[in-house]
């Protein structure tokens, strides 16, 4: 089979497109023949060797996020069998990586994929969709009735955000740099749209929430915005972290007249019963058509260095995503 196979860490660049051996599924796994792989920052990170949460032992493929068919089941394994249709949420391990035509991984990172949607839909789901539940629901705390401003709102988390927080009933207010992207965030749902590169923008926020301010915050470059997201703040609102790339700078007397709080959120810290709870919620829906995950761009396997550029210096609107053949 082919993958992508990383011998040593540093940039996109370490990432080679070679050919292994197909690997067997053992006792609780299953192998799923990838149609799809999706491509996260996180991918991005890991390959340097410096991301604080994950030094894989070398050589190693990455990659948690794909989509494709079942093709062999461990010994002991009877709640899936070949040829169903699943996706692979492979957190925060258990997984061969996702970057190859094969994934060897454990029986609950795979999840039946609806047939109404593609492959690359499917491999577009599981970080994404399970970062913006943690960051609205577990760690925001969200609650129908109340405003949210989702920041990056076009982006690969930010759409399933904005879809999780429409179906949930909230108030959605969605920013983006674009003309496209702020039109692709209105076809997700959002009751509001925002131009983040005009200056003002959050001035807005004011007469959209009739002066009472967003109730959550969820901000995807922390190092850009946290301190004017204070701005667009109610008193006792909330601000969850899903991305920096970068220090910031902010005010802490800001906090003391909101008794705002500022929390971070990251997927390695899901328990299990977290991860589940999650993975419950995101599947009905997309069972029931709740969800529908966008793909912005599709790149051959062997491109993965190409797409990780990609995703990481131009504003991507959906999922980028490698098709694995």
């Amino acid at each position: 089979m082919h993958l992508i196979r990383a011998h040593e860490f540093g940039t996109a660049d370490v990432l080679h497109y070679v050919e292994d051996e197909l690997p067997e599924p053992g006792p609780g796994q299953v192998r799923v023949r990838l149609r799809a792989a999706g491509v996260n920052p996180a991918d991005t990170y890991v390959i340097t060797g410096t991301y604080a949460f994950l030094r894989p032992q070398l050589p190693f493929t990455p990659g948690w996020d794909g989509a494709g068919v079942i093709d062999a089941v461990g010994p002991d394994v009877t709640e899936r069998a070949p040829g169903e249709r699943v996706f692979v949420a492979a957190l925060p391990l258990g997984s061969s990586g996702t970057y190859a035509e094969y994934v060897v991984t454990g029986i609950e990172s795979v999840h039946p994929l609806p047939e109404s949607l593609t492959f690359e839909q499917g491999a577009a789901v599981g970080i994404p969709y399970l970062t913006a539940y943690r960051a609205l629901f577990q760690r925001g705390g969200a609650r129908a009735g109340e405003t949210v401003l989702v920041h990056g709102a076009s982006g690969g988390v930010g759409i399933p955000a904005v879809q999780l927080a429409v179906g949930a009933g909230l108030s959605v207010i969605g920013t983006a740099g674009s003309g496209a992207g702020m039109e692709l965030v209105r076809a997700q749902g959002a009751h509001h749209v925002l131009d983040h590169t005009r200056v003002g923008y959050l001035e807005e926020i004011e007469d959209l929430t009739h002066g009472h301010g967003v109730d959550l915050i969820v901000e995807m470059l922390a190092n850009e915005n946290l301190e004017k997201d204070f701005e667009a703040l109610a008193q006792r609102g909330r601000i969850v972290i899903v991305g920096a790339r970068g220090p910031v700078s902010f005010t802490p007397r800001k906090t003391m007249i909101a008794e705002a709080d500022i929390r971070g959120t990251a997927l390695w810290n899901m328990h299990r019963d977290e991860i589940a709870e999650a993975q419950a919620a995101i599947s009905g829906q997309l069972e029931d058509g709740t969800l529908t995950p966008v793909v912005g761009r599709t790149f051959p396997l062997a491109a993965a260095a190409e797409a990780q550029r990609y995703l990481m210096n131009s504003h991507a609107r959906g999922r980028v995503v490698l098709d694995c053949g």
